[in-house]
């Protein structure tokens, strides 16, 4: 009975008439009291959403780095660059299967309704060896702000950077004079992808961005680029100017981009290893870029045009270049 202090769980409270009771020990009290807020699906370890990232990371480990990334055998690494992206958008994602895109994974939520980009999408997927995942609708809410995923979305691994002195080493691999482009203050993804297209079409052999106030080769410069990023090597680098300046060591020739250049590309003699410096259309080049480089090149146009997109500039100028060494 309630107070026989022999028996087991039973406590003794003083200040009552019958003496001894038995009590919860406050276990119901604590029982009531709220438990936080409820941790992200993926921190669960029994939830399908944990499951699937894990599935994912697995497929990556798996496959590796062997296909569609920079060929550089260094690796420059920044902070929250681990982290894979998410392609959001039946538009966005047949796109980025169509160019190549190294993706780990495709989810489809459960219930969308089906079109040619979808089948397309998900054909592509199987063909490449991507992982097809089927998932709840409401985990790709999750993933986007505005719930505009149309029931479909990509997972892309984090880019391999290559380091620089790669790029001068691909190359002397080929035995030809360096075509490197460097940029400087581009943040646009888009321009990124252009420019390493551009590149990779006029027989470039690599792209370098700095590592901090620039674009990064995410999703969207995948897509624009076409696929040529899996086959030419972008590098970053901790200080744009002192890279500029160790590659001006090496014999190659630093040339930056301006309207205001002191030579034009009529008169320019790309023959030479070359390392073409690229600035935003808004800032130009910054100021040590400018003064590190050997000379300043403009674009003679006829129109009134004052300039040309960063990508379109580059894409002139390595024309150009290109057609000299043909000759």
């Amino acid at each position: 009975m309630a107070g026989n202090s022999s028996r087991r769980g039973a406590v003794r409270k003083t200040g009552t008439k019958k003496g001894q009771v038995a009590g919860s020990g406050g276990n119901r009290r604590r029982g009531l009291e709220g438990r936080g807020a409820t941790p992200p699906a993926v921190e669960r370890t029994k939830h399908p959403a944990s499951k699937r990232a894990k599935l994912a990371e697995k497929s990556a480990a798996n496959r590796g780095d062997s296909r569609g990334r920079g060929t550089g055998t260094r690796v420059a690494s920044r902070k929250n660059d681990d982290a894979p992206e998410v392609v959001l958008g039946r538009n966005p994602v047949v796109e980025c299967l169509r160019a190549g895109v190294p993706a780990t994974a495709l989810w489809v939520a459960v219930g969308t309704d089906s079109d040619e980009r979808l089948k397309e999408s998900v054909q592509r997927a199987a063909d490449a060896g991507i992982s097809i995942l089927e998932v709840p609708r409401s985990d790709l809410d999750k993933l986007s702000a505005n719930g505009l995923h149309q029931g479909l979305a990509l997972q892309v691994p984090p880019y391999r950077y290559a380091h620089p002195d790669d790029l001068i080493g691909a190359a002397r691999a080929h035995q030809e004079p360096a075509l490197l482009v460097a940029l400087d203050n581009i943040t646009d993804p888009r321009n990124l992808g252009a420019v390493v297209r551009s590149v990779a079409a006029f027989g470039g052999h690599g792209v370098v961005i700095p590592q901090r106030r620039s674009a990064s080769v995410s999703a969207v410069a995948w897509r624009t680029s076409a696929g040529a990023a899996a086959r030419l090597p972008v590098a970053r680098a901790t200080n744009l100017t002192r890279t500029l300046k160790d590659w001006q060591t090496k014999g190659v020739t630093i040339v930056g981009l301006d309207a205001g250049g002191d030579t034009t590309l009529d008169e320019f003699d790309g023959s030479g290893p070359i390392a073409v410096v690229v600035g935003s259309e808004g800032k130009g080049l910054s100021r040590l870029v400018r003064e590190t480089c050997d000379s300043i090149l403009s674009i003679p146009m006829a129109g009134p045009v004052e300039s040309l997109n960063a990508s379109v500039a580059a894409g002139v100028v390595l024309a150009d270049i290109a057609r000299q060494r043909r000759r």
